[in-house]
């Protein structure tokens, strides 16, 4: 193991599989553990051990969570080792966390505190995956008796609200991700230059044909909403279609093709096909090269040989050399 390289990328935690946990604490055993681990690629990352320890003891369902430091604590003064706070909860360490009370080596502690306390299950109040009638009812459970509109006044006290989830983690991330975007940028941005044609294609998920109900609304007589199916099952004779999109880049035009039966490679390459004759070849009749951009996955994939061997087959057709950048 190359020591220099430890600490050099550092990773979250996603999941805890605490089956072996549980083996070595049920055979009385005290596991240690090291805040290592690796992601999907295999690279070594280090991981904060307060992230860690927070992570084990919410997975675990643990009761307390003991943290060891060479700190004394959190102090309500910086200078003052005599003020040394003994306790507190989820509002003081907010409190404290933005009149700049815990900083440095102290903030991570806090955070994990945070996060084993949300994640603990003997806490109810402080799960906050649960709606508020189970909170109520959970507490009452407990022993105590309350009102699911007090859970609500208490959550609210507590600065919590209902929110939905947001996508902010990408995974891992290769050291060339920015180059190759920048690549395809490039690379379209000459076609466009030099007056060649540059597309995007992308094939959309398959919708059901008929009266069925979508998301959006549009204007219409007062008390007269369009009718609609009340169950979404598939009308036999009309199925479901594939839309696969073509976009000019340069104009900023779309064209769609709708499939009937399987998004193929072939289909893919019949939807350009269709756009160059009805729109692009008018549009770009000089053209000589045709770039297109496309994503990695469905039947415009870089290993799908249908579709290669149906692009080579376009450009025999046109005259065209085609370029294709994958994101």
């Amino acid at each position: 193991m190359d020591r220099q390289r430890i600490g050099e990328l550092v990773g979250d935690i996603d999941a805890v599989d605490t089956t072996v946990l549980r083996k070595l604490l049920d055979n009385g055993l005290m596991p240690v553990v090291s805040p290592l681990s690796a992601d999907e690629s295999g690279t070594l990352l280090n991981i904060n051990a307060d992230t860690v320890a927070a992570a084990l003891g919410a997975a675990l369902g643990a009761e307390k969570l003991v943290l060891c430091t060479g700190a004394p604590g959190i102090l309500g003064s910086v200078d003052d080792p005599g003020s040394l706070i003994s306790y507190t909860d989820l509002r003081g360490l907010k409190r404290l966390r933005e009149e700049g009370r815990i900083h440095d080596g102290m903030l991570p502690k806090a955070k994990a505190i945070e996060d084993a306390i949300r994640g603990d299950p003997r806490s109810p109040l402080r799960w906050v995956s649960r709606s508020q009638r189970q909170l109520s009812k959970a507490l009452t459970a407990l022993g105590f008796h309350v009102s699911q509109r007090l859970v609500g006044k208490l959550l609210r006290e507590l600065d919590y609200s209902c929110q939905a989830n947001r996508k902010t983690r990408e995974g891992s991330n290769h050291p060339d991700r920015n180059a190759q975007f920048e690549h395809i940028n490039t690379t379209v941005q000459a076609a466009i230059a030099a007056g060649e044609p540059a597309i995007s294609v992308d094939t959309k998920k398959k919708e059901l044909v008929g009266d069925f109900k979508n998301n959006g609304r549009e204007l219409r007589p007062k008390g007269n909403p369009e009718p609609v199916r009340v169950h979404d099952f598939k009308i036999p004779e009309l199925g479901k279609v594939a839309p696969y999109g073509v976009y000019d880049i340069a104009a900023n035009h779309g064209w769609v093709s709708v499939g009937i039966s399987a998004d193929t490679g072939a289909f893919a390459v019949e939807s350009i096909r269709r756009w160059w004759y009805k729109l692009g070849n008018a549009r770009y009749p000089d053209a000589t090269r045709l770039t297109i951009t496309a994503d990695c996955g469905g039947s415009n994939g870089p290993q799908v040989k249908l579709w290669k061997r149906e692009l080579q087959r376009l450009a025999n057709e046109t005259g065209l050399k085609i370029t294709v950048t994958h994101l």
